[in-house]
């Protein structure tokens, strides 16, 4: 059943349609946000694994190529892990330039064996030091921050702080400094960030607040999320995944970001046009 809401500041809402609205936000968020979830979404892959390391390999790398259809991401997740001996971490971390020969047919969409070759390389050379890729995010003050812009920024450069860095994989690592929405990196923060108390996201890392993430933005989310009156701007880019968590703060301060379960499953599961 659908909640018809005006398309206008949430500001401007009175009272019984901001009660209706919570409502139904918290009643969907609740009903995608359990492990019933997992099973058809690319977060099935990293739940393969309890080591942090291999969650945060097979995770990130898994956030990295979802987009297109969610069977084709799993498939090729799945395939990635085999490459990987279905060990993540040891593979990052005792790989040997023949190992890597393994993945030269390994692609999805236009994530090519050029882009592979670096990931490889960024993660054996991190993990050679770190024992942790949330350290990558993290910067001075963290928990200062209001939102998690600056650390996305911070990964960003650090991931591509190496002369060999190709200029062709910066388009698989989003950065707010480019104003892109960053769906798929703030889909894994959430992943990393948000407490494991449904089973679906993981809650591995702890420096980074939940009440600093920033909501995935992809079609279906601001399909539905325009349909509500929660996202008024046309670009879908950096500012839209802002001004969207910003509305989303007035439901849950602390924890803006289950709304996106209530989002994407309208959008996905239920098919949600604009009304």
């Amino acid at each position: 059943m659908k909640v018809l809401m005006p398309r206008q500041n949430l500001n401007k809402f009175n009272s019984r349609d901001f009660k209706r609205l919570k409502t139904f936000l918290d009643e969907k968020a609740n009903r995608y946000n359990n492990t019933e979830f997992i099973a058809n979404d690319p977060i099935s892959i990293p739940h393969q694994f309890t080591k942090l390391q291999d969650i945060e390999i097979i995770g990130f790398w898994t956030a990295m190529l979802s987009w297109g259809q969610r069977t084709t991401i799993i498939n090729n997740a799945e395939t990635l892990i085999a490459l990987m001996d279905n060990a993540p971490y040891d593979f990052i971390v005792g790989h040997t330039e023949q190992d890597v020969k393994r993945f030269a047919h390994f692609k999805h969409r236009t994530f090519n064996y050029t882009d592979t070759l670096y990931f490889l390389h960024f993660f054996q050379q991190f993990y050679a030091v770190h024992d942790s890729l949330e350290e990558a995010f993290l910067i001075q003050a963290v928990e200062k921050e209001k939102t998690v812009e600056k650390m996305l920024i911070q990964f960003h450069n650090t991931f591509f702080n190496d002369e060999s860095a190709p200029q062709r994989t910066r388009k698989h690592v989003a950065t707010p400094a480019t104003k892109s929405a960053c769906k798929r990196i703030n889909m894994f923060l959430r992943w990393m960030v948000r407490p494991n108390t449904t089973g679906v996201d993981f809650g591995c890392w702890k420096k980074i607040g939940t009440h600093q993430l920033i909501c995935p933005l992809d079609v279906h989310v601001e399909r539905v999320a325009k349909s509500l009156g929660l996202l008024d701007r046309k670009q879908t880019d950096w500012q839209a995944a802002l001004e969207l968590t910003e509305n989303l703060r007035l439901f849950d301060e602390k924890d803006p970001v289950k709304y996106d379960f209530a989002l994407f499953g309208a959008g996905v599961m239920e098919k949600w046009h604009d009304i």
